[in-house]
């Protein structure tokens, strides 16, 4: 299976979403961040706002919540008909249930791993999950530098999933420096901000996807 890149849209033009997501068609999925100014202490996207990425991108749309009670609120999220919704465990309450609503609404299920959270409490509750998205940088702002040290999760994740069909998610400071680390490590879907947006998105997701195929898990 070749990288997945799902370029995030939190370092595209936002007045021209449209024109955005048209430089972006041979990504895999629009990863869209949604923060709170809680959880994070930074503010972007709602509801109205992915409804309306919805509405526009041909692309299916990997969400990613960090907000604070994502139980009462990500399932809005798989009801607008987003592909994929990823909440935090950390602020979650329940997250196996949580799970199990947004698959049966139809999306696919997303836990999301700060970079100073242990992995091993979640390795046997994998099956109730289509996605691990473990944060290379501290949640809440673009820009920043890959963390290395957080390696070892994904190594674990992927020694644990068997043959589960579970995606090993990577954001932040994913670059064609860092996309090969991370692939390595057992990464197989990569988000990624500046590095496609700067310049030419097509190209530049086709070098991504190119070298993380150089360093395969």
């Amino acid at each position: 299976m070749p990288a997945r890149i799902n370029p995030s849209i939190l370092a595209a033009d936002f007045a021209n979403f449209e024109r955005e997501l048209g430089r972006i068609q041979t990504a895999d999925l629009v990863h869209v961040d949604v923060m709170d100014n809680h959880f994070v202490p930074n503010l972007t996207f709602g509801p109205a706002t992915v409804e309306r990425l919805q509405a526009l991108s041909g692309i299916p749309l990997d969400i990613h919540l960090m907000i604070d009670d994502p139980d009462h609120w990500a399932p809005g999220y798989a009801e607008l008909g987003a592909f994929s919704v990823t909440f935090h465990a950390e602020a979650a309450r329940d997250a196996v249930s949580l799970a199990r609503r947004l698959r049966e609404i139809g999306s696919r299920a997303g836990i999301a791993l700060k970079p100073g959270t242990a992995v091993e409490p979640f390795l046997e509750l994998l099956p109730e999950f289509d996605q691990v998205l473990v944060m290379t940088v501290e949640p809440g702002f673009g820009g920043q530098s890959f963390i290395e040290s957080v390696m070892p999760k994904l190594v674990a994740l992927r020694a644990a999933r068997g043959d589960l069909d579970l995606w090993l998610q990577v954001d932040g400071g994913i670059t064609l420096d860092t996309i090969g680390i991370a692939a390595e490590a057992g990464a197989d879907t990569f988000v990624a901000g500046s590095s496609v947006f700067s310049g030419d998105p097509e190209a530049n997701i086709a070098a991504l996807r190119a070298a993380a195929a150089d360093h395969p898990h």
